[in-house]
């Protein structure tokens, strides 16, 4: 047996050996008491371009809450009072199909894009993360030190020095937590209701001042103390990933096929010819994760693929003259295989899925419509026999859920030959994100009307002649014998 075959033998026999890990969760010992982690401060090229992505994410969260198109906001969603803004556009509960379906949708695109991609979301988009990596860790660093003065603060008494850095670290933490809420509610309610609330003072509004402190002890508890543990024993994208992916999608592996058997570094070795693999257990990709986990045992749910580890590993390897990529973005199958990365067809097909999973959403956006109306007989009319006519009453609705001041008239589509009368104007003038309720009366001559009941088709046109909507109800006569 060659070398190589009998190092590729002991690292599987390595990765069966480790299934034990999965016995247990990173952050906690075998009695069940959390062990707190510090990670080591990240830095590196994945690191530099997560920093960026955030960067780029959190001023997208702190700055559209004031945004505003065609005077409305840019993303609202005030539930309690039915206002829905999404990109400036008026959703309302009438579009509650189209938001379904975007959600059926998103659901269907979070699937495929794991299947594919593995967990990219939770380490460089997830608020989760974003929050607790970029700024309430980096002022932890900032006030405590890296990883070695943060582990000896935590051990040493409570002196001066733990006071007071604990007591900065914590008040800052709230701070940013307060900030973190309101930005929230701003997306509930807009930024001109929670100044309203905040000018106003607690006792005007006290429910108000309750939720928001409420909420800010949830933030400042997540990220001060909860941290990784969400990820690990709160959110369920984790556990879905066991289901979720195969042997070719892409996550972040560590190369147990060059890496083992791993072995302490010695100067001017031939690592190979004494059956050495690349790891030189160094252990820097272990302290530098921020779930307290070892890549080097096999996929784990813990992992959210932040790239901390492959940063952490190249840094060694350039340092030690190895090859850097023994921790980096790769599918299961391009390891045990030890192939270069490739979009295959798999991967190939399910982008265009995906794709054409946001086309059909920007579709379902776009053609929602401007303007509904409704045609509905009020309970209890009837129709009433005038000068040769048949007349019927109808009550209508019509919003407006364009950005635009609109003026309308309706017309009858089918059948043809009627007259449409109204105690005002025919033309119907629309306020934008609008709703108007008025009365309008459908006359026929006498003769046309064979039914008792036969179907009336309503138009609404702009001055231009455009059809904005239609709407089919009946038209009653007087009941008639047919031989």
């Amino acid at each position: 047996m060659s070398t190589t075959e009998k190092k590729y033998n002991e690292a599987e026999s390595w990765v069966v050996e480790a299934e034990t890990f999965r016995d247990s969760v990173g952050t906690m010992d075998n009695t069940g008491k959390r062990k707190w982690v510090f990670p080591r401060k990240p830095k590196g090229k994945y690191t530099n371009y997560r920093v960026l992505v955030s960067v780029l994410l959190l001023a997208i969260y702190f700055v559209i809450p004031f945004l505003k198109f065609h005077g409305n906001p840019l993303l609202l969603f005030n539930i309690i009072e039915r206002q829905f803004f999404i990109f400036g556009q008026p959703f309302y509960p009438q579009d509650f199909i189209i938001l379904a379906l975007g959600a059926i949708v998103t659901l269907i695109f979070i699937i495929i894009f794991t299947v594919v991609f593995g967990r990219i979301f939770c380490g460089w988009i997830c608020p989760q993360t974003i929050f607790l990596e970029m700024i309430f860790r980096k002022i932890e660093y900032a006030i405590e030190g890296d990883r070695n003065k943060q582990m000896r603060l935590d051990n040493q008494a409570w002196d001066t020095e733990k006071i007071w850095k604990r007591s900065l670290k914590w008040s800052i933490f709230i701070l940013i937590s307060v900030i973190i809420t309101h930005i929230m509610f701003m997306y509930i309610v807009g930024y001109e209701e929670v100044f309203s609330i905040m000018k106003e003072g607690p006792f005007a509004k006290p429910t108000n001042f309750l939720v928001m402190i409420l909420f800010t002890a949830a933030f400042y508890f997540v990220f001060a103390w909860f941290r990784e543990q969400v990820c690990t024993m709160v959110c369920p994208y984790g556990r879905l990933q066991g289901v979720l992916i195969d042997k070719e999608t892409i996550n972040v592996f560590y190369d147990y096929k060059r890496g083992e058997n791993r072995s302490k570094w010695k100067k001017g070795e031939n690592r190979r010819a004494e059956g050495k693999g690349d790891c030189i257990d160094c252990k820097q990709c272990v302290v530098v994760c921020p779930t307290g986990i070892d890549i080097r045992d096999g996929l784990q749910m813990e992992c959210v693929n932040c790239t901390a580890c492959i940063d952490a590993c190249d840094e060694v390897m350039v340092k030690v003259g190895l090859p850097p990529g023994l921790i980096r973005y790769a599918s299961e199958k391009e390891i045990e295989e030890q192939e270069n990365f490739k979009f295959s067809g798999k991967m190939k097909l399910y982008s265009v899925i995906l794709l054409a999973l946001i086309a059909f959403l920007g579709g379902l956006l776009y053609n929602r419509g401007d303007m509904e109306a409704k045609f509905l007989k009020p309970p209890g009319s009837t129709f009433f026999v005038r000068d040769g006519k048949i007349t019927n009453t109808y009550s209508y609705t019509f919003l407006n859920k364009s950005n635009d001041n609109r003026t309308v008239i309706i017309k009858i589509i089918e059948p043809k030959n009627g007259e449409i009368s109204s105690s005002t104007s025919n033309k119907i003038v629309l306020k934008r994100d609008a709703m108007i309720k008025g009365t309008i009366n459908v006359s026929f001559p006498e003769s046309q009307i064979k039914l008792s009941k036969q179907n009336l088709k309503l138009g609404v046109y702009d001055m231009n002649g455009e059809l904005l909507d239609e709407y089919e109800t009946y038209f009653e006569g007087p009941f008639k014998f047919q031989f």
